[in-house]
């Protein structure tokens, strides 16, 4: 993990986003680029309305009230918009913020990183490369080997036992 330079404030590790891949502009939620789209009435039909303002809207769920910051069961994290495989649980861990978190994704090309200046500070937001459900954000904070913390809404996921992945998606490593 990259840290800031001596005689650098912190906030300046944020702005080299070197760390963290490759960053996108943001875009709209309902951008064409993405294959799984919906009409807006179609979002609030499937989704209940805490899930339509973090998938559909960007907010954020407050800390520690989301069902899955203290879920430990085996299986794998879906998203709620397109039932896409996001993340293990074996990748899981506890990062004390109140947010489920993980330190790696499922497989690369399923989530997509986008450079996010909203709230006066610049982080990077992370979507649903199906659908472009607004996961929540990735920071350099996380535990070895990835060093990432993946911090989600719990709003934003559906979970899945082991055993129960559906057809052409990977059922979670056995570790």
């Amino acid at each position: 993990r990259l840290r800031p330079e001596r005689g650098h404030p912190p906030g300046l590790l944020l702005t080299a986003m070197s760390f963290f891949r490759k960053t996108d502009p943001l875009h709209p939620h309902d951008d064409p680029r993405y294959p799984v789209r919906k009409t807006e009435a179609e979002w609030r039909a499937q989704l209940d309305p805490m899930q339509f303002q973090v998938a559909r809207q960007a907010a954020t769920e407050r800390a520690f009230t989301g069902k899955y910051w203290d879920h430990w069961s085996d299986g794998a994290y879906r998203c709620v918009g397109c039932g896409q495989v996001l993340f293990e649980a074996e990748h899981k861990f506890d990062a004390g913020c109140g947010w489920p978190s993980w330190w790696k994704e499922i497989e690369p090309g399923r989530i997509e990183r986008l450079e996010d200046r909203s709230l006066g500070m610049l982080r990077v937001e992370v979507r649903c490369a199906r659908c472009g459900t607004h996961l929540g954000h990735v920071f350099d904070d996380g535990p070895e080997p990835s060093g990432e913390r993946y911090c989600i809404n719990s709003a934003a996921i559906d979970f899945v036992p082991r055993g129960d992945a559906g057809p052409g998606d990977p059922e979670p490593s056995a570790g």
